[in-house]
Protein backbone atom coordinates (compact mmCIF):
# COMPACT_ATOMS: atom_id res chain seq x y z
CA UNK A 1 0.00 0.00 0.00
CA UNK A 2 1.59 3.33 -0.86
CA UNK A 3 1.33 6.66 0.23
CA UNK A 4 -2.20 8.22 -0.88
CA UNK A 5 -0.86 11.32 -1.53
CA UNK A 6 -1.42 14.83 -0.06
CA UNK A 7 -5.02 15.44 -0.96
CA UNK A 8 -6.60 12.38 1.31
CA UNK A 9 -2.96 11.49 3.26
CA UNK A 10 -2.24 11.89 6.50
CA UNK A 11 -1.98 14.55 8.70
CA UNK A 12 1.65 14.32 9.41
CA UNK A 13 4.87 12.52 10.46
CA UNK A 14 4.46 12.07 14.09
CA UNK A 15 0.75 10.20 13.54
CA UNK A 16 -2.32 11.29 12.50
CA UNK A 17 -4.49 14.01 15.40
CA UNK A 18 -6.82 10.57 16.39
CA UNK A 19 -9.30 12.82 18.05
CA UNK A 20 -9.48 15.51 15.10
CA UNK A 21 -10.68 13.12 12.67
CA UNK A 22 -13.97 13.89 10.66
CA UNK A 23 -15.66 10.79 10.48
CA UNK A 24 -18.71 12.17 9.16
CA UNK A 25 -16.16 12.81 6.00
CA UNK A 26 -14.30 9.47 6.29
CA UNK A 27 -17.33 7.54 6.30
CA UNK A 28 -18.92 9.38 3.69
CA UNK A 29 -16.13 8.64 1.29
CA UNK A 30 -15.86 5.30 2.20
CA UNK A 31 -19.56 4.47 1.79
CA UNK A 32 -19.72 6.07 -1.06
CA UNK A 33 -17.11 4.17 -2.77
CA UNK A 34 -17.98 0.81 -1.79
CA UNK A 35 -21.46 1.95 -3.97
CA UNK A 36 -19.31 2.72 -7.13
CA UNK A 37 -17.98 -0.82 -6.63
CA UNK A 38 -21.09 -2.21 -6.31
CA UNK A 39 -22.88 -0.63 -8.87
CA UNK A 40 -19.88 -1.64 -11.37
CA UNK A 41 -20.23 -4.72 -10.24
CA UNK A 42 -23.51 -5.04 -11.22
CA UNK A 43 -22.87 -3.46 -14.41
CA UNK A 44 -20.15 -6.09 -15.33
CA UNK A 45 -17.50 -3.33 -15.79
CA UNK A 46 -14.73 -5.75 -14.37
CA UNK A 47 -12.47 -2.72 -15.55
CA UNK A 48 -13.54 -0.02 -13.99
CA UNK A 49 -14.22 -2.17 -10.32
CA UNK A 50 -10.83 -3.59 -10.61
CA UNK A 51 -9.77 0.62 -10.59
CA UNK A 52 -12.46 1.46 -7.78
CA UNK A 53 -10.77 -1.35 -5.76
CA UNK A 54 -7.15 -0.28 -6.09
CA UNK A 55 -8.56 3.35 -5.16
CA UNK A 56 -10.27 1.95 -1.85
CA UNK A 57 -6.98 0.06 -0.89
CA UNK A 58 -5.53 3.52 -1.08
CA UNK A 59 -7.97 5.64 0.23
CA UNK A 60 -6.84 6.98 3.79
CA UNK A 61 -10.80 7.27 5.20
CA UNK A 62 -10.78 3.54 4.96
CA UNK A 63 -7.68 2.81 6.30
CA UNK A 64 -9.17 5.52 9.49
CA UNK A 65 -12.23 3.35 9.50
CA UNK A 66 -10.85 0.19 9.75
CA UNK A 67 -8.29 0.89 12.67
CA UNK A 68 -11.13 2.37 14.83
CA UNK A 69 -13.33 -0.94 13.62
CA UNK A 70 -10.69 -2.53 14.69
CA UNK A 71 -8.94 -0.95 17.51
CA UNK A 72 -12.39 0.01 19.17
CA UNK A 73 -15.67 -2.02 18.30
CA UNK A 74 -14.49 -4.83 17.49
CA UNK A 75 -14.69 -7.80 20.19
CA UNK A 76 -11.07 -8.85 19.81
CA UNK A 77 -9.27 -5.58 20.11
CA UNK A 78 -7.96 -6.69 23.58
CA UNK A 79 -6.80 -9.99 21.99
CA UNK A 80 -3.52 -9.25 20.38
CA UNK A 81 -1.33 -11.42 18.11
CA UNK A 82 1.84 -13.20 18.01
CA UNK A 83 3.50 -9.77 18.47
CA UNK A 84 1.49 -9.45 21.74
CA UNK A 85 1.01 -5.64 20.37
CA UNK A 86 -2.46 -4.10 21.76
CA UNK A 87 -3.70 -0.37 20.41
CA UNK A 88 -5.25 1.46 22.95
CA UNK A 89 -4.14 5.09 22.82
CA UNK A 90 -5.50 8.00 20.63
CA UNK A 91 -1.58 8.27 20.12
CA UNK A 92 -1.08 4.89 19.22
CA UNK A 93 -3.91 4.70 16.55
CA UNK A 94 -2.21 7.62 15.33
CA UNK A 95 0.65 6.22 14.53
CA UNK A 96 -0.88 3.11 13.16
CA UNK A 97 -2.75 4.85 10.75
CA UNK A 98 0.48 6.61 9.54
CA UNK A 99 1.78 3.09 9.35
CA UNK A 100 -0.71 1.86 7.36
CA UNK A 101 -0.53 4.76 4.97
CA UNK A 102 3.21 4.86 4.31
CA UNK A 103 4.67 1.15 4.25
CA UNK A 104 4.04 -1.52 2.13
CA UNK A 105 3.10 -4.92 4.42
CA UNK A 106 5.85 -7.45 2.13
CA UNK A 107 4.95 -10.02 4.76
CA UNK A 108 2.24 -10.79 7.27
CA UNK A 109 2.83 -12.41 10.35
CA UNK A 110 1.99 -16.02 11.43
CA UNK A 111 -1.54 -15.86 13.28
CA UNK A 112 -1.39 -16.65 17.01
CA UNK A 113 -3.49 -20.51 17.70
CA UNK A 114 -6.08 -19.90 20.90
CA UNK A 115 -8.51 -22.65 21.88
CA UNK A 116 -12.36 -21.65 23.21
CA UNK A 117 -14.82 -24.19 24.43
CA UNK A 118 -17.59 -25.31 21.51
CA UNK A 119 -21.13 -26.27 22.33
CA UNK A 120 -20.41 -29.89 22.20
CA UNK A 121 -17.76 -29.83 24.69
CA UNK A 122 -14.70 -29.59 22.29
CA UNK A 123 -12.65 -26.94 21.42
CA UNK A 124 -12.65 -24.71 18.74
CA UNK A 125 -9.24 -23.26 17.10
CA UNK A 126 -9.07 -19.89 16.26
CA UNK A 127 -6.04 -18.03 14.45
CA UNK A 128 -5.50 -14.20 15.92
CA UNK A 129 -3.53 -12.19 12.97
CA UNK A 130 -1.46 -9.10 14.66
CA UNK A 131 -3.46 -5.54 15.06
CA UNK A 132 -1.29 -4.29 11.87
CA UNK A 133 -2.65 -7.45 9.78
CA UNK A 134 -6.56 -7.20 11.49
CA UNK A 135 -5.97 -3.56 9.95
CA UNK A 136 -5.04 -4.48 6.56
CA UNK A 137 -7.43 -6.94 6.41
CA UNK A 138 -10.19 -4.48 7.21
CA UNK A 139 -9.15 -2.02 4.33
CA UNK A 140 -9.16 -5.56 2.16
CA UNK A 141 -12.47 -6.44 3.06
CA UNK A 142 -13.61 -2.52 2.12
CA UNK A 143 -12.76 -3.17 -1.79
CA UNK A 144 -13.80 -6.71 -1.71
CA UNK A 145 -17.13 -7.18 0.00
CA UNK A 146 -18.92 -5.07 -1.71
CA UNK A 147 -18.43 -6.70 -5.39
CA UNK A 148 -19.51 -9.79 -3.60
CA UNK A 149 -22.58 -8.08 -2.62
CA UNK A 150 -23.49 -7.66 -5.59
CA UNK A 151 -23.08 -11.51 -6.30
CA UNK A 152 -24.16 -13.02 -3.52
CA UNK A 153 -27.23 -14.95 -3.16
CA UNK A 154 -30.46 -14.00 -1.37
CA UNK A 155 -30.46 -16.89 0.91
CA UNK A 156 -27.43 -16.22 2.04
CA UNK A 157 -27.42 -14.53 5.29
CA UNK A 158 -24.05 -15.01 7.42
CA UNK A 159 -21.49 -12.50 8.25
CA UNK A 160 -23.00 -9.51 5.71
CA UNK A 161 -24.09 -6.47 6.29
CA UNK A 162 -27.76 -5.39 7.32
CA UNK A 163 -28.35 -9.34 7.44
CA UNK A 164 -28.44 -11.51 10.45
CA UNK A 165 -29.63 -14.53 12.42
CA UNK A 166 -33.32 -13.15 12.70
CA UNK A 167 -33.22 -13.09 9.18
CA UNK A 168 -32.11 -16.66 8.54
CA UNK A 169 -34.60 -18.08 10.90
CA UNK A 170 -37.42 -15.88 9.44
CA UNK A 171 -36.76 -17.36 6.35
CA UNK A 172 -36.85 -20.54 7.15
CA UNK A 173 -40.47 -19.37 9.50
CA UNK A 174 -41.42 -18.90 5.56
CA UNK A 175 -40.73 -22.12 3.83
CA UNK A 176 -41.49 -24.63 6.55
CA UNK A 177 -44.98 -23.11 7.17
CA UNK A 178 -47.69 -25.58 7.08
CA UNK A 179 -49.43 -24.63 3.87
CA UNK A 180 -46.14 -25.05 2.24
CA UNK A 181 -44.86 -28.49 0.15
CA UNK A 182 -41.64 -28.63 1.10
CA UNK A 183 -41.67 -30.94 4.52
CA UNK A 184 -38.58 -32.47 4.10
CA UNK A 185 -35.10 -31.23 5.19
CA UNK A 186 -31.64 -31.61 5.33
CA UNK A 187 -30.08 -30.45 8.42
CA UNK A 188 -26.70 -29.91 7.25
CA UNK A 189 -23.19 -29.62 9.01
CA UNK A 190 -19.78 -28.89 6.96
CA UNK A 191 -16.92 -30.36 8.69
CA UNK A 192 -14.45 -27.86 9.82
CA UNK A 193 -15.56 -25.64 7.15
CA UNK A 194 -12.71 -22.60 8.34
CA UNK A 195 -9.90 -24.77 8.93
CA UNK A 196 -10.23 -27.21 5.74
CA UNK A 197 -11.17 -24.29 2.94
CA UNK A 198 -9.20 -25.07 -0.37
CA UNK A 199 -7.09 -21.78 -0.61
CA UNK A 200 -6.26 -22.61 -4.49
CA UNK A 201 -9.75 -22.60 -4.82
CA UNK A 202 -10.71 -19.63 -2.88
CA UNK A 203 -7.44 -17.50 -4.39
CA UNK A 204 -9.05 -18.31 -7.98
CA UNK A 205 -12.48 -17.06 -7.08
CA UNK A 206 -11.06 -13.84 -5.93
CA UNK A 207 -9.56 -13.38 -9.69
CA UNK A 208 -7.73 -10.60 -10.45
CA UNK A 209 -8.58 -8.61 -7.29
CA UNK A 210 -6.26 -6.06 -6.36
CA UNK A 211 -5.60 -7.22 -2.99
CA UNK A 212 -5.34 -10.86 -3.86
CA UNK A 213 -1.05 -11.21 -3.00
CA UNK A 214 -2.17 -9.90 0.30
CA UNK A 215 -4.92 -12.23 0.82
CA UNK A 216 -2.38 -15.35 -0.25
CA UNK A 217 0.10 -14.10 2.87
CA UNK A 218 -2.85 -14.36 4.92
CA UNK A 219 -3.62 -17.45 4.44
CA UNK A 220 -0.29 -19.27 3.91
CA UNK A 221 1.11 -16.98 6.70
CA UNK A 222 1.24 -20.24 9.38
CA UNK A 223 0.16 -21.19 13.16
CA UNK A 224 1.82 -19.93 16.07
CA UNK A 225 1.45 -22.84 18.90
CA UNK A 226 3.26 -23.52 21.91
CA UNK A 227 6.31 -21.96 20.16
CA UNK A 228 6.38 -23.82 17.08
CA UNK A 229 5.03 -22.29 13.66
CA UNK A 230 3.28 -24.44 11.64
CA UNK A 231 2.56 -24.12 8.28
CA UNK A 232 -1.29 -23.50 6.49
CA UNK A 233 -1.90 -25.56 3.81
CA UNK A 234 -5.49 -25.13 4.01
CA UNK A 235 -8.51 -23.16 5.44
CA UNK A 236 -8.66 -19.73 6.68
CA UNK A 237 -7.97 -18.58 10.16
CA UNK A 238 -10.91 -18.24 12.22
CA UNK A 239 -10.12 -14.84 13.91
CA UNK A 240 -9.38 -13.07 10.64
CA UNK A 241 -11.33 -10.28 9.91
CA UNK A 242 -11.42 -11.18 6.18
CA UNK A 243 -12.07 -14.61 6.89
CA UNK A 244 -15.91 -14.88 7.28
CA UNK A 245 -15.92 -13.17 4.10
CA UNK A 246 -13.42 -15.72 2.20
CA UNK A 247 -16.02 -18.50 3.73
CA UNK A 248 -18.96 -17.07 2.13
CA UNK A 249 -17.12 -16.28 -1.67
CA UNK A 250 -16.22 -20.08 -1.31
CA UNK A 251 -19.56 -21.24 -0.60
CA UNK A 252 -21.22 -18.65 -3.09
CA UNK A 253 -23.48 -20.95 -5.74
CA UNK A 254 -24.90 -23.61 -3.53
CA UNK A 255 -28.38 -22.45 -4.98
CA UNK A 256 -27.47 -23.31 -8.69
CA UNK A 257 -25.34 -26.46 -7.54
CA UNK A 258 -28.99 -27.67 -6.32
CA UNK A 259 -31.03 -26.60 -8.60
CA UNK A 260 -32.78 -23.88 -6.54
CA UNK A 261 -35.21 -21.60 -8.73
CA UNK A 262 -37.20 -18.48 -9.03
CA UNK A 263 -40.09 -16.96 -10.79
CA UNK A 264 -39.88 -13.71 -12.09
CA UNK A 265 -41.55 -12.09 -8.95
CA UNK A 266 -38.23 -13.56 -7.14
CA UNK A 267 -40.52 -16.09 -5.37
CA UNK A 268 -38.99 -19.62 -5.28
CA UNK A 269 -40.37 -21.60 -8.36
CA UNK A 270 -38.43 -25.29 -7.83
CA UNK A 271 -38.72 -28.39 -5.87
CA UNK A 272 -35.93 -27.24 -3.35
CA UNK A 273 -34.71 -24.05 -1.41
CA UNK A 274 -32.07 -23.42 0.84
CA UNK A 275 -30.62 -21.10 3.66
CA UNK A 276 -27.71 -20.76 4.77
CA UNK A 277 -25.96 -18.51 7.22
CA UNK A 278 -22.45 -19.07 6.60
CA UNK A 279 -21.14 -23.14 6.79
CA UNK A 280 -24.39 -23.97 8.58
CA UNK A 281 -27.26 -24.45 5.84
CA UNK A 282 -30.66 -26.39 5.38
CA UNK A 283 -32.54 -27.53 2.17
CA UNK A 284 -35.84 -28.16 1.78
CA UNK A 285 -37.49 -30.78 -0.46
CA UNK A 286 -40.30 -32.11 -1.57
CA UNK A 287 -39.71 -35.76 -0.83
CA UNK A 288 -37.47 -37.27 1.17
CA UNK A 289 -36.03 -39.41 -2.24
CA UNK A 290 -35.37 -35.75 -3.11
CA UNK A 291 -33.65 -35.38 -0.08
CA UNK A 292 -31.41 -37.95 0.25
CA UNK A 293 -30.58 -37.35 -3.56
CA UNK A 294 -29.37 -33.62 -2.17
CA UNK A 295 -27.20 -35.27 0.92
CA UNK A 296 -25.49 -37.77 -1.14
CA UNK A 297 -25.25 -36.88 -4.92
CA UNK A 298 -25.56 -32.91 -5.41
CA UNK A 299 -23.82 -31.77 -2.12
CA UNK A 300 -20.71 -33.72 -1.50
CA UNK A 301 -18.79 -33.09 -4.89
CA UNK A 302 -20.04 -29.39 -4.99
CA UNK A 303 -18.57 -29.31 -1.35
CA UNK A 304 -15.50 -31.50 -2.28
CA UNK A 305 -14.52 -29.19 -4.96
CA UNK A 306 -14.09 -26.59 -2.18
CA UNK A 307 -12.11 -28.84 -0.13
CA UNK A 308 -14.80 -29.21 2.24
CA UNK A 309 -17.54 -32.31 3.27
CA UNK A 310 -20.28 -33.14 5.56
CA UNK A 311 -20.17 -34.42 8.79
CA UNK A 312 -21.74 -37.87 8.37
CA UNK A 313 -22.55 -37.73 12.53
CA UNK A 314 -24.47 -34.85 12.13
CA UNK A 315 -25.98 -34.03 8.99
CA UNK A 316 -29.62 -35.61 8.99
CA UNK A 317 -32.67 -35.68 7.28
CA UNK A 318 -35.84 -35.25 9.20
CA UNK A 319 -39.63 -34.51 8.66
CA UNK A 320 -41.04 -31.00 10.08
CA UNK A 321 -43.04 -32.76 12.34
CA UNK A 322 -39.61 -34.13 13.62
CA UNK A 323 -38.20 -30.72 13.92
CA UNK A 324 -34.40 -29.71 13.82
CA UNK A 325 -32.44 -27.20 15.69
CA UNK A 326 -31.23 -24.07 13.71
CA UNK A 327 -29.07 -21.14 15.23
CA UNK A 328 -30.42 -21.55 18.33
CA UNK A 329 -33.84 -22.48 17.79
CA UNK A 330 -36.06 -25.63 17.28
CA UNK A 331 -38.24 -25.20 13.94
CA UNK A 332 -41.13 -28.25 14.36
CA UNK A 333 -44.48 -28.75 13.10
CA UNK A 334 -46.78 -29.76 15.82
CA UNK A 335 -50.30 -31.86 15.20
CA UNK A 336 -53.39 -29.64 15.43
CA UNK A 337 -56.03 -30.56 14.07
CA UNK A 338 -59.02 -28.40 15.56
CA UNK A 339 -57.46 -25.17 15.83
CA UNK A 340 -55.50 -24.52 12.06
CA UNK A 341 -56.87 -25.10 8.65
CA UNK A 342 -53.63 -27.92 7.57
CA UNK A 343 -53.95 -29.89 10.51
CA UNK A 344 -50.23 -28.39 11.67
CA UNK A 345 -49.25 -25.92 13.44
CA UNK A 346 -45.64 -24.59 13.11
CA UNK A 347 -43.86 -23.29 16.06
CA UNK A 348 -39.78 -21.68 16.45
CA UNK A 349 -38.61 -21.58 19.94
CA UNK A 350 -35.44 -20.98 21.73
CA UNK A 351 -33.78 -25.01 21.82
CA UNK A 352 -33.34 -27.01 25.18
CA UNK A 353 -29.69 -27.10 24.23
CA UNK A 354 -29.23 -23.25 24.05
CA UNK A 355 -31.23 -22.89 27.35
CA UNK A 356 -29.32 -25.41 29.04
CA UNK A 357 -26.37 -23.12 27.66
CA UNK A 358 -27.41 -19.95 29.03
CA UNK A 359 -28.76 -21.52 32.40
CA UNK A 360 -24.78 -22.84 32.96
CA UNK A 361 -23.19 -19.11 31.92
CA UNK A 362 -25.65 -17.29 34.06
CA UNK A 363 -25.10 -19.56 37.07
CA UNK A 364 -21.27 -19.59 36.54
CA UNK A 365 -21.88 -15.65 36.38
CA UNK A 366 -23.68 -16.09 39.93
CA UNK A 367 -21.27 -18.24 41.57
CA UNK A 368 -18.33 -15.65 40.43
CA UNK A 369 -20.26 -12.99 42.37
CA UNK A 370 -20.49 -14.38 45.75
CA UNK A 371 -19.31 -11.39 47.73
CA UNK A 372 -19.96 -8.30 45.40
CA UNK A 373 -22.01 -6.40 45.67
CA UNK A 374 -25.73 -5.53 44.30
CA UNK A 375 -24.63 -3.07 41.61
CA UNK A 376 -21.47 -5.23 40.31
CA UNK A 377 -24.17 -8.09 40.04
CA UNK A 378 -26.16 -5.91 38.30
CA UNK A 379 -24.14 -4.70 35.66
CA UNK A 380 -22.89 -8.20 34.78
CA UNK A 381 -25.91 -9.77 34.37
CA UNK A 382 -27.94 -7.10 32.56
CA UNK A 383 -26.28 -7.14 29.43
CA UNK A 384 -26.27 -11.22 29.41
CA UNK A 385 -29.97 -10.98 30.09
CA UNK A 386 -31.07 -8.10 27.83
CA UNK A 387 -28.80 -9.77 24.78
CA UNK A 388 -30.41 -13.23 25.06
CA UNK A 389 -33.89 -11.97 25.26
CA UNK A 390 -33.14 -9.36 22.05
CA UNK A 391 -32.37 -12.45 20.10
CA UNK A 392 -34.78 -14.62 20.67
CA UNK A 393 -37.59 -12.27 21.20
CA UNK A 394 -38.43 -12.96 17.47
CA UNK A 395 -39.37 -16.22 18.08
CA UNK A 396 -42.02 -18.23 20.11
CA UNK A 397 -40.24 -17.35 23.40
CA UNK A 398 -42.73 -16.13 26.61
CA UNK A 399 -42.89 -19.74 28.43
CA UNK A 400 -39.28 -20.00 27.70
CA UNK A 401 -38.48 -16.38 29.00
CA UNK A 402 -40.76 -17.39 31.98
CA UNK A 403 -38.78 -20.39 33.06
CA UNK A 404 -35.80 -18.30 32.85
CA UNK A 405 -36.90 -15.71 35.48
CA UNK A 406 -37.96 -18.03 37.87
CA UNK A 407 -34.76 -19.68 37.31
CA UNK A 408 -33.08 -16.21 38.12
CA UNK A 409 -35.39 -15.71 41.12
CA UNK A 410 -33.95 -19.12 42.82
CA UNK A 411 -30.63 -18.00 42.12
CA UNK A 412 -31.13 -14.49 43.19
CA UNK A 413 -32.70 -15.85 46.26
CA UNK A 414 -29.32 -18.50 46.84
CA UNK A 415 -27.22 -15.44 46.26
CA UNK A 416 -28.51 -13.29 49.13
CA UNK A 417 -28.81 -16.15 52.10
CA UNK A 418 -24.81 -16.28 50.66
CA UNK A 419 -24.50 -12.29 51.72
CA UNK A 420 -26.58 -12.79 54.60
CA UNK A 421 -27.02 -16.21 56.28
CA UNK A 422 -28.10 -15.22 59.36
CA UNK A 423 -30.77 -13.08 58.37
CA UNK A 424 -34.37 -14.21 57.86
CA UNK A 425 -35.83 -14.94 54.69
CA UNK A 426 -38.11 -11.41 55.53
CA UNK A 427 -35.38 -9.26 55.86
CA UNK A 428 -33.71 -10.24 52.46
CA UNK A 429 -36.74 -10.31 51.14
CA UNK A 430 -36.99 -6.43 52.41
CA UNK A 431 -33.87 -5.81 51.60
CA UNK A 432 -33.02 -7.24 48.05
CA UNK A 433 -37.01 -7.16 46.49
CA UNK A 434 -39.75 -4.64 45.64
CA UNK A 435 -41.46 -2.76 42.93
CA UNK A 436 -38.37 -1.27 41.67
CA UNK A 437 -39.40 -0.94 37.92
CA UNK A 438 -42.11 1.56 38.45
CA UNK A 439 -43.98 1.00 35.48
CA UNK A 440 -44.61 -2.45 36.11
CA UNK A 441 -47.06 -3.92 39.16
CA UNK A 442 -44.33 -6.18 40.08
CA UNK A 443 -43.50 -6.57 43.85
CA UNK A 444 -40.79 -9.50 42.75
CA UNK A 445 -38.32 -7.12 41.45
CA UNK A 446 -34.62 -8.00 42.92
CA UNK A 447 -32.17 -4.89 42.63
CA UNK A 448 -30.14 -2.02 44.87
CA UNK A 449 -33.23 0.11 46.67
CA UNK A 450 -30.81 2.73 47.38
CA UNK A 451 -29.65 3.18 44.03
CA UNK A 452 -33.50 2.13 42.18
CA UNK A 453 -31.13 -0.01 40.22
CA UNK A 454 -32.95 -3.81 39.57
CA UNK A 455 -32.07 -6.57 37.50
CA UNK A 456 -33.90 -7.25 34.06
CA UNK A 457 -36.40 -9.82 33.62
CA UNK A 458 -36.81 -12.02 30.51
CA UNK A 459 -40.20 -11.62 30.29
CA UNK A 460 -40.50 -8.05 29.79
CA UNK A 461 -39.27 -8.57 26.25
CA UNK A 462 -42.07 -8.42 24.20
CA UNK A 463 -42.33 -10.79 21.51
CA UNK A 464 -41.92 -8.72 18.16
CA UNK A 465 -42.15 -10.04 14.94
CA UNK A 466 -38.62 -9.64 12.78
CA UNK A 467 -39.26 -8.04 9.34
CA UNK A 468 -37.31 -10.42 6.62
CA UNK A 469 -34.57 -8.50 4.95
CA UNK A 470 -36.05 -7.57 0.71
CA UNK A 471 -35.09 -10.41 -1.83
CA UNK A 472 -30.95 -9.98 -2.53
CA UNK A 473 -31.48 -6.53 -1.31
CA UNK A 474 -27.75 -5.43 -0.55
CA UNK A 475 -26.62 -2.55 2.27
CA UNK A 476 -24.24 -1.40 -0.38
CA UNK A 477 -26.64 -0.44 -3.31
CA UNK A 478 -26.93 3.36 -3.51
CA UNK A 479 -30.54 3.06 -4.52
CA UNK A 480 -31.33 0.92 -1.12
CA UNK A 481 -29.71 3.62 1.19
CA UNK A 482 -33.74 4.97 2.11
CA UNK A 483 -34.45 1.61 2.97
CA UNK A 484 -30.92 0.28 5.18
CA UNK A 485 -31.97 3.46 6.87
CA UNK A 486 -34.87 2.49 8.09
CA UNK A 487 -34.33 -0.92 8.47
CA UNK A 488 -31.56 -0.09 10.64
CA UNK A 489 -34.19 1.18 13.43
CA UNK A 490 -34.93 -2.64 13.64
CA UNK A 491 -31.47 -2.98 16.28
CA UNK A 492 -33.52 -0.08 18.41
CA UNK A 493 -35.30 -3.09 20.51
CA UNK A 494 -32.83 -2.95 23.86
CA UNK A 495 -33.55 0.71 23.55
CA UNK A 496 -35.58 2.32 26.83
CA UNK A 497 -38.52 4.38 25.93
CA UNK A 498 -36.61 7.77 26.46
CA UNK A 499 -33.38 6.20 24.51
CA UNK A 500 -36.00 5.68 21.69
CA UNK A 501 -37.61 9.29 21.89
CA UNK A 502 -33.97 10.74 21.74
CA UNK A 503 -32.89 8.63 18.69
CA UNK A 504 -36.47 9.53 16.79
CA UNK A 505 -35.15 13.61 17.71
CA UNK A 506 -31.66 12.65 16.33
CA UNK A 507 -33.00 11.41 13.29
CA UNK A 508 -31.16 8.32 14.09
CA UNK A 509 -27.86 10.11 13.43
CA UNK A 510 -25.07 10.44 15.67
CA UNK A 511 -24.35 14.21 16.24
CA UNK A 512 -20.98 13.67 16.36
CA UNK A 513 -19.75 11.53 13.34
CA UNK A 514 -23.30 11.68 11.22
CA UNK A 515 -23.48 7.79 11.25
CA UNK A 516 -26.34 5.73 11.84
CA UNK A 517 -27.03 4.99 15.87
CA UNK A 518 -27.44 1.73 15.39
CA UNK A 519 -24.37 0.70 13.50
CA UNK A 520 -23.17 -1.88 16.29
CA UNK A 521 -21.12 0.95 18.05
CA UNK A 522 -22.36 0.93 21.90
CA UNK A 523 -24.18 3.75 22.66
CA UNK A 524 -23.75 6.60 25.63
CA UNK A 525 -26.09 9.51 26.58
CA UNK A 526 -23.95 12.76 26.41
CA UNK A 527 -25.16 15.64 28.71
CA UNK A 528 -24.98 18.91 26.78
CA UNK A 529 -24.52 21.04 29.90
CA UNK A 530 -22.86 19.23 32.35
CA UNK A 531 -24.87 18.05 35.69
CA UNK A 532 -21.98 19.31 37.58
CA UNK A 533 -22.72 22.85 36.21
CA UNK A 534 -26.41 22.47 37.00
CA UNK A 535 -27.33 19.78 33.50
CA UNK A 536 -30.65 17.98 34.42
CA UNK A 537 -31.65 14.55 32.96
CA UNK A 538 -34.26 16.64 30.61
CA UNK A 539 -34.04 15.14 26.92
CA UNK A 540 -33.49 18.51 25.84
CA UNK A 541 -30.08 17.94 27.59
CA UNK A 542 -29.43 14.78 26.33
CA UNK A 543 -28.58 13.19 23.16
CA UNK A 544 -27.35 9.65 21.85
CA UNK A 545 -23.92 9.41 20.32
CA UNK A 546 -21.66 6.22 19.89
CA UNK A 547 -19.27 5.25 22.79
CA UNK A 548 -15.94 7.01 20.58
CA UNK A 549 -17.25 9.91 19.60
CA UNK A 550 -18.63 10.63 23.22
CA UNK A 551 -14.65 9.97 23.84
CA UNK A 552 -13.84 12.32 21.04
CA UNK A 553 -16.14 15.17 22.09
CA UNK A 554 -14.56 14.87 25.73
CA UNK A 555 -11.11 14.99 24.39
CA UNK A 556 -11.55 18.43 23.78
CA UNK A 557 -11.47 21.18 26.94
CA UNK A 558 -14.35 22.34 27.57
CA UNK A 559 -14.94 25.25 30.34
CA UNK A 560 -16.66 23.29 33.76
CA UNK A 561 -16.60 19.96 31.93
CA UNK A 562 -15.22 16.94 33.69
CA UNK A 563 -14.71 13.50 32.14
CA UNK A 564 -17.37 11.58 30.97
CA UNK A 565 -17.12 9.78 33.88
CA UNK A 566 -20.72 11.51 34.23
CA UNK A 567 -22.39 10.21 30.90
CA UNK A 568 -23.99 7.00 31.43
CA UNK A 569 -23.92 3.93 28.56
CA UNK A 570 -27.03 3.42 27.49
CA UNK A 571 -28.90 0.43 29.13
CA UNK A 572 -27.00 0.43 32.37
Amino acid sequence: MQHPGAANGPEGRDGTAWNAIDWRKADRIVRNLRGRIFRATQANDLRKVRSLQKLMLRCHSNILMSVRRVTQVNAGKNTPGVDKLLVKTPAARGKLVEQLATSQPWRARPVRRVYIPKSNGKQRPLGIPTITDRCLQAVAKQALEPEWEARFEGSSYGFRPGRGCQDAIQKVYNLARPTKRKKWVVDADVQGAFDNIDQDFLLKALGDFPGRELVRQWLKAGVLEDGACHATDRGTPQGGVISPLLLNIALHGMEPALGVRYNRQGEIAGERAVVRYADDFVVFCESRQDAVRVRDKLLPPWLAERGLSLSGEKTRIVHLTEGFDFLGCTVKQYHQPRTTRTGFKLLITPSQKAMVRKRQELREVWLGLKGHNVPAVLRKLNPIIRGWAGYYRTVVSAKVFEKMDTWMFYRAKRYAKHTHPDKPWKWRKGRYWGRLNKQRQDDWVFGDKRSGAYLLKFAWFKIVRHHLVRGKASADDPSLRAYWWNRRKVNSRHLSDRDLKLAESQDWACPVCGMHLMNGEELHRHHKQPRGAGGTEALGNLELVHLYCHQQRHAKPQPGRRASAEDEPVGR
